[in-house]
């Protein structure tokens, strides 16, 4: 169970990270109208590269496994926080919940 939530985790912020990183389109879009510049949503995609990275190496380092996760959360709580503060729908909210909730599912299996 832990490694197919791990992998999960990782393929969906590998595929958020590499879109932020490489600014495609639609990330572009995504950080105007969150009110983030470029760069800064190139560091953000690079943390969640960099999550996934961790969570897939938790496979065999657990401890840096559940460090990767926490800070996966932290991402989330921020995006969040940047979703409600921006006054966004439900709709553009509950991909942040639904990531949380993956994690925080990760996270219990894990431990």
């Amino acid at each position: 169970m832990t490694i197919a939530f791990a992998i999960l985790v990782a393929l969906i912020f590998a595929g958020l990270g590499t879109a932020k990183v490489l600014a495609l389109p639609q990330a572009r879009e995504l950080a105007t109208h969150s009110g983030f510049s470029a760069t800064a949503y190139r560091g953000i995609g690079a943390l969640e590269l960099a999550g996934a990275a961790g969570v897939l190496t938790g496979l065999a380092f657990p401890l840096l496994g559940g460090l990767a996760g926490a800070g996966l959360l932290l991402l989330l709580a921020g995006a969040l926080i940047t979703h409600l503060r921006n006054q966004h729908t439900l709709q553009q909210l509950a991909p942040a919940v639904v990531c949380a909730l993956l994690v925080i599912g990760y996270l219990v299996v894990l431990l």
